[in-house]
């Protein structure tokens, strides 16, 4: 009878109903996890299967692993004192953000070039116009500046006096752009011309667009020294990616986190098993 009583004395004590699981000696609760879904779903009024819950629940494991990792490695983001007081995504964010920024290094020259020279077929940009309208509220006011221009008028001139569009300060600047840019009905027109010509007047709901094409960039590769900010960009999204996963890894092996799947209202398949 010693014994049993020894024996029973020494078994952990079941955890309450709304404990979800455990990451070393914290308790996480499934309301934790509601809160979690909402913020994380947004909108979405549906029924989530059990393999989608089981993801997330994942996902939001992961993020309290990072957490508590973050804390017991001093990097902790200012104001927060302990993992419980991490209650929004703000707060897992900021933690998983310090935790990358001390591991991550800046991509090197090398490196820039070396991915520029293996992925130029992804850098390829497409006919671009360089591009000045005058928007008008009339077709009168259209009429007069097209009549204008036809006499030797300047447009950037025109455009500071009769456009109707924010970018009339600067003479109807409207900068570099693609097609994709425009809506079909002006790319058709504005792609017809041809440098310094002037469109005829393109009617729309709410005036009357006159376009001149400045420019005409041909399609090709970007130049290094223009994608050089994009693909350190890249390098520096890869790296924080095989970081993040390396932390998740490492953080699961380091923290004895337990599911304890029946207190969930769901069929829970995830990797925590």
């Amino acid at each position: 009878m010693a014994l049993l009583l020894a024996l029973a004395c020494n078994q952990a004590e079941p955890p309450g109903l709304d404990v979800a699981a455990r990451i070393g000696e914290e308790e996480v609760r499934y309301s934790e996890f509601e809160e979690y879904v909402a913020r994380t779903m947004g909108d979405f009024d549906g029924v989530l299967a059990s393999d989608v819950l089981s993801q997330l629940f994942d996902q939001f494991l992961d993020e309290k692993v990072l957490v508590r990792m973050a804390a017991d490695r001093g990097v902790f983001p200012a104001g927060l004192r302990g993992p419980r007081d991490a209650r929004d995504a703000r707060d897992a964010r900021d933690a998983m953000d310090a935790l990358l920024q001390k591991g991550l290094q800046e991509p090197e020259e090398a490196e820039i070039v070396r991915y520029y020279e293996e992925h130029r077929q992804e850098l390829v940009r497409p006919e671009r116009v360089r591009l000045r309208q005058i928007l008008t509220e009339d077709r009168a006011t259209a009429e007069s500046a097209l009549q204008q221009l036809a006499a030797g008028s300047n447009f950037v001139e025109l455009a500071r006096r009769l456009s109707r569009d924010p970018s009339a300060q600067t003479g109807g600047y409207q900068g570099e752009l693609s097609r994709e840019d425009l809506p079909p009905a002006f790319a058709d027109v504005i792609f017809s011309l041809q440098p310094g010509e002037v469109s005829r007047i393109v009617p729309a709901e709410y005036g009357f667009h006159i376009f001149q094409v400045i420019e005409r960039p041909a399609a090709g590769v970007v130049p290094l020294e223009d994608a050089r900010e994009e693909i350190a960009e890249r390098l520096r999204q890869q790296r924080a990616d095989r970081l993040l996963a390396d932390l998740v890894r490492e953080g699961r092996s380091q923290y004895n986190v337990e599911v304890h799947g029946r207190n969930l209202p769901f069929n829970y398949q995830g990797s925590y098993l």
